[in-house]
């Protein structure tokens, strides 16, 4: 643990520490004080025995208390008055000192207690941490290389168990992110190798090439602006792939049917080359979002129903209103998919015919993904 960490660690013992002291200390003050006033507030006296003589020569004895609140019976000689009233002031003072004596051992006791729970509280404070410290020391151990470690904090259910099991949740997270972007980076640097060392390869045979002419210069300068473009796809989707994943820059009301028919109109010859029937079934559907984003959305996965398709094979784009929300279906005449791929096909570089010139490198669909996660939408691939 770093000196940080420690010195950190300490302050929050320290004021649990405190704050346990302080709170003991003023519920004692409060009970010292309830105490003293029940004990000078209470009714006290002395009793004393006086004698009287009847007419007859008979005597009786009476009781006469003094003290507070309570009046003296029967009537008094001046000799008994005066030794009353020595009682009276004898038993004040007495109850005065004891007073006095209760409030100063009552603080003596007060002060050693305020030193006993000052301990205590430490020592509970530092039980309290413990399973933090804990905690933070397996945490500062993870890194990227040993991200599937876990906490797996045992122990009742409680605020501890609560936070060892969501900070578990984190590091599970992390993990498949990690994961992702680790096959990611190394498909990315694999469609990059393949277009970069067919144009090595090709501008080697060029610079071979004893009997090369003019016109075969022209043709291996002809693949290589066919290499060229495809690279500037690659990372064009890359960069639109990156852009959505970092968040929306701005927010606008759009019309998906605007954009469905827009993206339909520039695809259309498109499909017609391919011997494509486009059933276009579009109402009006307003969502708020990224219009490029959006619209990139619209034409990846029309671009995709098109791709993945069988000859003279249709595309059916809709758009509509449904309950609360907004929907865009796009559904093709594709061939069938393995079920266990249908969920992988969103993944990046994923693809079912892996061919170096077919001018599609597994992104589109991952875009796709990407988005519909940045506009806090659903999306969902099944084969009918």
């Amino acid at each position: 643990m770093s000196l940080t960490a420690r010195i950190s660690g300490i302050r929050v013992r320290l004021r649990l520490t405190l704050l346990y002291s302080v709170l003991f200390l003023l519920s004692g003050a409060v009970l010292l004080a309830i105490t003293y006033l029940l004990v000078t507030q209470s009714g006290w006296g002395v009793r004393m025995p006086t004698s009287s003589s009847s007419p007859s020569g008979d005597r009786s004895v009476s009781d006469v208390i003094v003290g507070n609140g309570v009046p003296e019976s029967p009537p008094l000689t001046e000799t008994e008055r005066g030794l009353v009233e020595a009682a009276q002031q004898q038993a004040v003072q007495q109850h005065e000192e004891f007073g006095h004596q209760l409030l100063v051992k009552s603080g003596i006791a007060l002060a050693i207690m305020s030193v006993i729970s000052a301990a205590l509280g430490w020592l509970v404070a530092g039980r309290v941490l413990r399973p933090l410290r804990t905690m933070t020391d397996s945490i500062q151990l993870i890194s990227a290389r040993n991200v599937q470690e876990r906490l797996a904090f045992t122990g009742p259910r409680d605020e501890l168990k609560d936070l060892a099991d969501t900070v578990d949740g984190l590091l599970g997270r992390l993990e498949t992110a990690l994961d992702s972007h680790r096959r990611f980076v190394a498909n990315a640097a694999h469609e990059l190798r393949t277009p970069l060392t067919l144009e090595h390869a090709l501008l080697e045979e060029a610079v071979l090439d004893p009997d090369a002419t003019v016109e075969s210069y022209r043709a291996r300068f002809e693949d290589l602006v066919v290499v060229s473009e495809q690279q500037a796809r690659l990372l064009e989707s890359l960069l639109v792939l990156a852009t959505s994943e970092r968040g929306l820059d701005r927010l606008e009301s759009v019309d998906l049917s605007e954009l469905a028919g827009s993206v339909l109109r520039a695809t259309r010859p498109r499909a017609c080359e391919r011997g494509l029937a486009v059933v276009e079934r579009v109402r009006p559907a307003r969502v708020t979002g990224d219009p490029a984003l959006v619209e990139r959305l619209v034409a990846n996965l029309v671009d995709n129903a098109m791709s993945h398709n069988v000859p003279d094979g249709w595309v059916e784009v809709e758009t509509g209103t449904a309950g609360a929300g907004c929907f865009l279906s796009v559904t093709n005449t594709g061939p069938p998919v393995p079920p266990e791929m249908v969920d992988r096909l969103l993944d990046p570089f994923q693809r079912l015919d892996r061919t170096a010139d077919d001018g599609h490198h597994g992104l589109g669909l991952s875009i796709v993904q990407s988005i519909a996660m940045a506009h806090w939408t659903e999306l969902s691939a099944h084969q009918m």
